[in-house]
């Protein structure tokens, strides 16, 4: 009797144990399953979240807005064709008069290849700059070459150099000084080149100056 009660206890027992192992087991398979589907969506939820962009990448690093400014016009076809007074590299007086009234003059100043030369300067030092440089050598024109962020004012001495710049290389070298002095302003560099009868060492407008050096020395003497 006691041996029977004792089997169908063991064996009661041994049948709960494997219900509650089984549904331990169960539990543990749900939530395992329960994480991997939290785990999978919140990996969805971090992807699909969009980044912000760096304040950088639309801004320059030092947090400037660029200029861009409107480029100076130079309208070299209204400046006229018609005869001007030629003059030769000699005649100062008259090459000084075409530019208007000398303001200041520095005779120890340098020319181009660093000899003694006179400066003529044209407008005030704190004004764009128009000045002739004369040496024994050289005849110099020189002015300032405005850039597109620069005031109105500055733009408008800038043509007007530029004019007188463009009528006295007329004078000195007829229609084709007239050329050269658009060329210029138009971005090209001239160098060792006879133009109407005159060596020009260097022609060229960059970096806010423009510079036309004719060599005295070469002047209608080089075939070339």
């Amino acid at each position: 009797m006691w041996n029977k009660t004792l089997q169908t206890i063991m064996v009661s027992t041994i049948m709960a144990v494997g219900v509650s192992l089984s549904a331990c087991d169960s539990t543990k398979d749900s939530d395992a399953t329960a994480q991997e589907v939290s785990t999978d969506a919140s990996k969805q939820n971090v992807a699909d979240t969009p980044k912000p962009e760096s304040a950088a990448t639309n801004a320059d690093l030092d947090g400037a807005t660029p200029q861009e400014g409107t480029p100076v016009k130079y309208d070299v076809a209204s400046w006229g064709t018609q005869k001007v007074q030629a003059l030769n590299v000699d005649q100062l007086d008259s090459i000084k008069s075409t530019f208007g009234k000398v303001v200041s003059t520095d005779e120890n100043s340098l020319d181009y290849a660093s000899n003694p030369a006179a400066k003529y300067r044209f407008m005030n030092t704190d004004a764009p700059y128009l000045d002739l440089i004369d040496s024994e050598k050289y005849l110099e024109l020189g002015w300032y070459f405005a850039n597109p962020t620069d005031s109105d004012k500055e733009k408008e001495l800038s043509q007007n150099h530029a004019k007188k710049s463009y009528t006295l290389a007329r004078q000195l070298m007829g229609d084709e000084g007239g050329k050269l002095v658009a060329d210029m302003l138009n971005g090209q560099i001239i160098k060792n080149k006879v133009v109407g009868g005159q060596k020009v060492e260097l022609a060229k407008c960059e970096f806010y100056s423009c510079m036309l050096i004719i060599n005295k020395s070469a002047a209608q003497t080089d075939n070339k």
